[in-house]
């Protein structure tokens, strides 16, 4: 017997030591838990993030990127090489990886369950929950179906019941987290296609985690039917605890909470404590440890700032660092290489047909015959909720660790998962895309035959620091007219980023994005505050607002709210701002393309501030406004725009307005100066370009009107210039005043040799540039020309209702 024993305790490898002594000591590092699992942790988290760059051109959500990553960090790929898998992924160090994924796991689950809102379930319509219905029924029938095939082929001894529950469970589920992004990134999430998928996910996302519960508590190693109903009956124990029990400590917790003062430390702790105790708990009971930490996400109250304070504490750490470690320890458990032969591959075939045949034709279905649903939109929801995920690789981790699926089988599952969500974006994309529509509209510019009709001005910013001058800008634009003159949307720029909580700021939209104005809403963005302050001290009307789209199309939104509130100008921030020292500093080229493309589809006129601490850093308040404004006029459509925009502003008694019209000397044209370059902004400007016959009557007409109504704050005079350095010179002699608007396109050779922002034009460059001023903020004013904007983001319809158009995809209104 002491041999038996001794023999045994020889064949179990030795348990690792946490830290080395170091190389110096001529020990190997990774011989050591600590630095292994740092190394691990490491390569998964570069190589995972490398692929999800790699496939970011195909709008893949980055669970495709992690689950790829794991498998060719597995025997399929890097792991064919037993030197790489024994020395990175060597068995011994398997427990501690596991576990460390495990437990970022559970927090990841709390996190999900924290953006699961059970009330919006409750109110979930008929329509979602026969949807739900029908993605979850007849997948699961067909999945318990193919498992009598794979049972008779590459599973055979698998348990009977067990296998067939979690066959139907892997071929029912839809990734409530992975749609979602999927949604987003394609602007859908605020469509009707998208809410409906949304509820119907959600739903299918509760009742999974039941039938996986139900399947977990079938596959115990005690196959008594005694052992499986005590397990069920506990976990129904746990979760009615949990509601009388954990609930009224989280109320309370959040009631201690208030909006505007931080969470107590001691609430976080308990809470991620309740999280770990409730895990151990039901993974005493026999249903696994992410239970628990799931019930508690749900049972946060979700009309409190504590839930955000959760998420912002843990979110980046979890789904960055240690999820990842997850999709790894599955990648290495998937071997691809077992699947060989005609027979395994057809089977794989069969299993991807049978779980694309299930949800998409079931959805089809019901959306078609019970609620008459657009065939397209139908054919979207279908592939949408075929979407698979992280629930989905749990479920089968799950199976394969409790001895339900063999490596074959489990491998066969994941390839399709993956193969069912990698189609979903381009599939959707292909088949359905919404039209966006609204009702064409006469004032697109600031400059107009009516003065007193209503100006509209879609302002944009990105950031707390674009907010003053933004604000200070919108004072000077009033005038001194009647209140309603002026309106003013102020849109807060939000790039969607890959954190999961960015959808559940999109999740509280209306269902077709566009303003709804509901004032006892608790969620509001705490950057919009000033403009609501500035707001109720002033006769402007001010709309809040808030667009969260990735950069890349962030542009769609602004064009297509810009056109639904018939705006006349866009005002954007530029990419570049003022350091300490005076320059410029840019905030990154993402920006910078996002004004070059809103200048290309803008339905109205386009304004790109560069602020130079325009009013200071803080609000102005209407009786300290004094400032100097100077308009250089060469001509043409741009700068006729940023005059009328000049004029409005000399309505304001703070304002004075010096207008600088440059004239070239005998025999010499502006475009003929010396130096002259034809590069890409002569050309652009040729097409833009208005007659000079057109810019001299209107110059006319703003001199008769500065003499008969504001001739106490305009001033006009007329420069001839011989050279591009006499250009440089008049203006650098007005450098000190507070604001120049300038066209961004007339009719004069550029001012700089080089530029790398010729978005802004020959003369915008030259004052954005630090050879001009440090003081002096610029806007560069681009006039409405329909012309050029050959493809435009809205299709015009008469009778279109305008503040309730179709769809802004992914904007939220805050009123």
């Amino acid at each position: 017997m002491a041999t038996n024993t001794s023999n045994v305790t020889a064949a179990l490898p030795k348990p690792m030591k946490a830290t080395s002594n170091g190389a110096f000591q001529h020990e190997n590092p990774l011989d050591y838990a600590l630095p292994l699992l740092i190394l691990q942790i490491c390569l998964v988290v570069a190589f995972t993030r490398t692929l999800a760059f790699l496939l970011k051109p195909l709008r893949q959500p980055r669970v495709i990127a992690e689950i790829i990553g794991g498998i060719l960090l597995g025997p399929s790929a890097l792991g064919r090489s037993e030197r790489f898998l024994h020395t990175v992924f060597p068995p011994k160090s398997m427990t501690v990886l596991d576990t460390v994924a495990n437990i970022g796991l559970l927090f990841f689950l709390f996190l999900v369950g924290l953006e699961l809102d059970i009330r919006s379930i409750r109110r979930t319509g008929t329509k979602s929950l026969a949807i739900a219905g029908a993605g979850i029924t007849l997948p699961f029938l067909l999945g318990i179906g193919t498992s009598f095939v794979l049972r008779s082929t590459i599973s055979k001894g698998s348990a009977h019941a067990p296998f067939l529950v979690f066959m139907g469970v892997s071929l029912s589920i839809t990734a409530f987290p992975v749609l979602a992004r999927i949604l987003a990134e394609l602007k859908l999430l605020t469509t009707d296609v998208g809410r409906i998928a949304m509820s119907a996910a959600a739903v299918n996302d509760v009742v999974a985690w039941i039938l996986l519960a139900l399947a977990i508590a079938l596959s115990g190693s005690n196959t008594s039917p005694l052992i499986s109903l005590w397990v069920l009956l506990c976990g129904v124990g746990f979760v009615v605890f949990s509601v009388y029990v954990i609930r009224p400590l989280l109320e309370l917790m959040a009631r201690r909470s208030p909006d505007g003062e931080p969470v107590k430390e001691i609430y976080i702790c308990i809470t991620l404590s309740l999280v770990l105790a409730s895990s151990f708990v039901t993974d005493s009971i026999g249903i696994h440890a992410l239970f628990g930490a799931f019930v508690v996400g749900i049972l946060v109250p979700k009309d409190s700032p504590f839930p955000g304070v959760l998420i912002e504490k843990i979110e980046d750490l979890v789904a960055g660092l240690f999820l990842p470690l997850y999709f790894a320890s599955s990648g290495l458990k998937t071997n691809v290489a077992t699947i060989s032969g005609a027979q395994s591959w057809g089977l794989l075939v069969l299993v991807i047909a049978t779980a694309c045949f299930g949800k998409i034709i079931g959805t089809m279905f019901v959306s078609r015959m019970f609620f008459k649903v657009p065939f397209r939109e139908a054919a979207a929801l279908g592939f949408l909720m075929n979407t698979k995920g992280l629930v989905e690789l749990i479920v089968l981790n799950i199976g394969k660790d409790r001895k339900v699926l063999n490596d074959q089988t489990f491998a066969v599952l994941v390839l399709m998962a993956l193969f069912t969500t990698f189609i979903t974006t381009p599939i959707v994309m292909a088949v359905y895309k919404p039209a966006r529509r609204g009702a064409p509209y006469k004032n697109r510019t600031v400059k107009r035959k009516d003065l007193d009709t209503e100006l509209r001005l879609l302002a944009c910013f990105h950031s707390s620091r674009n907010i003053p001058t933004m604000i200070n800008l919108v004072e000077c634009s009033r005038g001194t007219r009647q209140r309603g003159r002026l309106c003013v949307y102020a849109m807060h720029l939000m790039e969607l980023s890959e954190r999961s909580s960015a959808i559940s700021m999109v999740h509280k939209a209306r269902k077709n994005g566009l303003p709804f104005w509901n004032k006892k809403r608790d969620d509001r963005d705490q950057m919009v505050i000033a403009f609501e302050a500035y707001q109720q001290l002033s006769s402007v009307t001010i709309r809040p607002m808030t667009a969260i789209s990735a950069l890349n199309t962030i542009y769609e939104d602004i064009c297509t709210s810009a056109h639904q509130k018939r705006a006349a100008m866009i005002l954007l921030p530029f990419h570049k701002h003022q350091r300490v020292d005076g320059s410029l500093e840019s905030l990154g080229h993402s920006l910078q393309e996002v004004n070059q493309r809103v200048l290309r589809h803008s339905p109205c006129s386009v304004g790109i501030l560069i602020d130079r601490c325009f009013g200071g850093t803080t609000q102005v308040s209407a009786s300290d406004v004094s400032y100097k404004i100077i308009v250089p006029f060469f001509g043409g459509s741009d700068d006729m725009e940023a005059l009328a925009y000049g004029m409005r502003m000399a309505e304001h008694p703070g304002i004075m307005l010096a207008v600088l019209k440059f004239v070239p000397a005998s025999g010499k044209t502006l475009l003929t100066l010396e130096g002259h370059d034809t590069n890409v902004i002569r050309v652009e400007n040729d097409k833009n370009s208005n007659s000079e016959a057109d810019s001299e009557i209107f110059f006319s007409e703003f001199v008769q009107h500065a003499a008969k109504k504001l001739q106490d704050s305009v001033t006009h005079e007329e420069r001839v210039v011989e050279s591009k350095a006499d250009v440089v010179a008049a203006l650098k002699s007005m450098s000190k005043s507070n604001l120049f608007l300038a066209g961004r396109m007339p009719p004069i050779a550029p001012l700089l040799i080089s530029t790398d922002t010729q978005e802004l034009g020959p003369v915008g460059s030259f004052l954005a540039s630090s050879n001009f001023s440090n003081t002096a903020s610029v806007l560069v004013i681009q006039h409405y020309n329909p012309n050029v904007n050959l493809h435009p983001l809205v299709e015009e319809k008469e009778n279109e209702d305008t503040d309730d158009g179709t769809d802004t995809p992914v904007l939220v209104d805050k009123y």
